[in-house]
Order: C-alpha cells, then sequence, then structure tokens
C-alpha cells in the first residue's frame, strides 16, 4: 500500500547494514540489539555489539513511544555511516561518516507494529528537545562535524506505482528536479517536531475544519494523515467514508473520483489533496477494499493537539527542512525524470 518508506544505512566496524526510517517525527536513532528478546526483533536484522572494533558500551536504559508502537532498549555510540549526495551539479558521491553516533540498541519490542514492518529501526530527524537518554540525533552531530554545505535535508516520496523509485533524501541539499513552482517557506511554532501553524482545512464545498487555526507537523514517519479523533471524525462523515475497526475508514472503490478534495491552507497558502492521493487500495482475497488515508490520533503538545501531515502529504509536496532557519518549505513535487547515479534513495514497500 506505499505506506513505508526506508533507506540502509550501516553501524560499527566492520559495517552492520539495517534498512530505517528516516523519521522527521522523532530525534533518536535505533536499531534491534542482538539481545533483543521480542518476536519483532527476530523478522530484522539485529546489531551484534561485541563484532563491532569502534562500540563502545553506553549502558543506559531507554524507552521511546511513537504514535504506535513502543520499545525499550539500551544506549551504545557507534560508528554511522550513511550515503549521501554533497553535490548535485557535479554529481559527486562521498560516504557520510560520523564517528561514535550515539544510538539505541532495543531489547523489547512489544505488539505487532514493528513486527509487521519492512524496516528495522528509526533514524530520528527531530530536534534535540525530543530526543531521549540524552542522545545528540544524527543531524545535529552532522552539523557540529561540518559534513554538509548546508543544514537542511529534503524529502521527495514517490507514491506512483514504480517500486523500484520509493523516493529521495538528500542531506545538506536540494534537487531542483523533483519540484515545480516556488517554495513557500514556512516558520515553524515550536522547535521539537517541525510543527507549524495550520489556518483551516477544508473539505471542497462540504465544510471546514479548524476554522480558527491549529497546529500540525511535518512527519516523514507517519504513513497517513492523523488528527484529533472528534476533527477526523467529522472529516471522514464529509467525504462519506463508513467506519471499520481499529480507527480505519473505507469508501466505495468504485466511487473515489467523485470524493471532495481537501485543502490544508498553511500560511496562507493552499495545499490541496486529491481522492486519488488519500485513498489506499488494499487488495484482498475477494475484492479490492479502499481505506481513506485519515485515522484519528490525539498527539497533545502544549499549543494544543496536533495534526500529522504524514507521507500521504509529503508525497505530494517536496518537502524542505532547513535547521538554520527553523522552517519548513513544501513544493509542488513532481515525477522523477532521471536518475542519479548511486545517489542515497529511501525504499518504498508495497504491503
Amino acid at each position: 500500500m506505499q505506506a513505508q518508506y526506508f533507506g540502509q544505512i550501516s553501524l560499527g566496524t566492520p559495517p552492520q547494514n539495517f534498512n530505517v526510517v528516516f523519521d522527521t517525527g522523532s530525534s533518536n536513532l535505533w536499531i534491534p540489539s542482538s539481545f533483543c528478546i521480542s518476536e519483532a526483533c527476530s523478522m530484522h536484522a539485529k546489531f551484534q555489539s561485541f563484532l563491532s572494533t569502534s562500540y563502545q558500551h553506553g549502558g543506559r536504559t531507554f524507552s521511546i513511544h511513537y504514535g504506535t508502537g513502543q520499545l525499550v532498549g539500551i544506549t551504545g555510540k557507534d560508528t554511522l555511516r550513511v550515503r549521501e549526495n554533497l553535490c548535485l551539479e557535479s554529481y559527486t558521491i562521498s560516504n557520510l561518516t560520523i564517528d561514535g553516533q550515539d544510538f539505541g540498541q532495543s531489547v523489547m519490542e512489544p505488539g505487532r507494529t514493528f513486527l509487521l514492518a519492512q524496516f528495522d529501526g528509526v533514524l530520528g530527524l527531530g530536534y534535540p528537545s525530543l530526543a531521549v537518554a540524552n542522545a545528540v540525533p544524527v543531524f545535529d552531530r552532522i552539523m557540529e562535524k561540518n559534513l554538509v554545505d548546508k543544514p537542511i535535508f529534503s524529502f521527495h516520496l514517490n507514491k506512483d506505482d514504480n517500486f523500484e523509485y520509493g523516493g529521495e533524501l538528500i542531506l545538506g541539499g536540494i534537487d531542483h528536479s523533483l519540484y515545480k513552482g516556488p517554495i513557500h517557506w514556512i516558520p515553524l511554532t515550536n522547535k521539537g517536531y517541525w510543527q507549524i501553524r495550520l489556518d483551516s482545512i477544508k473539505v471542497h464545498e462540504k465544510g471546514i475544519l479548524c476554522p480558527n487555526g491549529c497546529e500540525a507537523i511535518i512527519d516523514s514517519g507517519t504513513s497517513l494523515i492523523t488528527g484529533p479523533s472528534a476533527d477526523v471524525k467529522k472529516l471522514q462523515k464529509l467525504i462519506g467514508a463508513t467506519p471499520l475497526l481499529y480507527g480505519e475508514y473505507f469508501v466505495d472503490c468504485s466511487h473515489i473520483s467523485n470524493l471532495p478534495t481537501v485543502t490544508f491552507t498553511i500560511d496562507k497558502r493552499d495545499y490541496t489533496i486529491t481522492p486519488k492521493q488519500y485513498v489506499m487500495k488494499e487488495h484482498t482475497e475477494n475484492s479490492p477494499q479502499c481505506l481513506t488515508g485519515f485515522q484519528p490520533m490525539d498527539l497533545s503538545a502544549k499549543s494544543g493537539q496536533l495534526w500529522i501531515l504524514g507521507d500521504i502529504f509529503m508525497s505530494k509536496f517536496y518537502s524542505i527542512f532547513d535547521r538554520e532557519n527553523d522552517r519548513v518549505g513544501l513544493a509542488k513535487s513532481c515525477k522523477k525524470k532521471h536518475r542519479l547515479p548511486n545517489t542515497a534513495t529511501t525504499g518504498s514497500s508495497n504491503l
């Protein structure tokens, strides 16, 4: 269902490879430990600290709770390697290496969230205030060591049926071939998540949510678009969706073209999602089932409850995260016309 985007990193000496979600909604790097006792870990690559000559034992315990899924583990430090495109114009490729990077090793991953995941762990790209166990986030280490020309990173997430190209994450730059029109820069309202102000949410000719404004985060680690339960329930009703178990809603697959658009107004500009973009088709034994990409989740912050603009939103809009100026840039995504040789790309999972 094109719901998970991940890419490869390595930890340790010699390198041990892992697939991770590059997650703007959290700030810790973690992967499963070889000592993990959960069933989820048995399905994924596990870090063997005793095989790494550069490993430093941290010894602190930590726990992380996501919107869905949680884990408990121990801390450590080791050499992290990420592929990075340093110079788009001349296609210069280099290995980005960070010595002594803080990371967590999960020893318990309860529930089924990570059991069913196509990725091994998570690499958080949020601000340091979100990090647990006093860990320095990866991108903060990158900035400290001046490993990129500019303290920005950008995402292009693919939602087409070309599964060979899941998307692209560029650390330190922008790929100008992946968007059209201007970049609109939006100031952050809080530096933890990449949090911005929503002016309103409009369902075409049917109603308005958040008429007085609300807060939202741009989150590459969330597959769907989520919001406060009462608001999402109203949104589902406005688009004519019917509830299922576990907070999911479905629509008639034959009526997708007749559903209304949903528009997020941000900093006085409209960002519109079409029915084709917010409906996900799940193939079952009998017939396809079409689920909406909106889900209730009551995520609270000091400013109130938050909307999460996840991968469904980010696949429509090229997203740039600027640490120097504490802002997010959005532009209309366009299809990738060519592929840079050996560039760092994320993978898309067809669940």
